[in-house]
């Protein structure tokens, strides 16, 4: 099983980080604002810009705690640099990135 760190950027322009072994289901849940007290919740619509796969979920919850420690323009730069990768990604995971 695959798991997932990702990147939304909400309708604000802030970002919000976190990670799961379903990337679609998550993030319908972001967009839909399934989430109760979820930073994204007030922040809808959000769009996936980024995603990181891993093996193990320990692996992706590290990885979380890194990319949350970035700065904006680092996470932009991570967005730019690996855009085709995360469209890839989610097309395969079965969603639709809606930019």
């Amino acid at each position: 099983m695959a798991y997932f760190v990702y990147i939304l950027r909400c309708s604000d322009d802030t970002y919000y980080t976190g990670y799961t072994g379903d990337l679609l289901r998550r993030y319908k849940q972001h967009q839909s604002g399934a989430i109760p007290r979820s930073y994204t919740k007030s922040r809808r619509p959000v769009e996936l810009v980024w995603v990181g796969e891993f093996e193990t979920k320990e692996d992706a919850r590290a990885n979380e705690k890194k990319v949350k420690r970035w700065n904006t323009e680092r996470k932009e730069k991570q967005i730019r640099e690996d855009v085709e990768k995360t469209a890839q990604i989610f097309e395969n995971e079965g969603g639709e990135n809606n930019k």
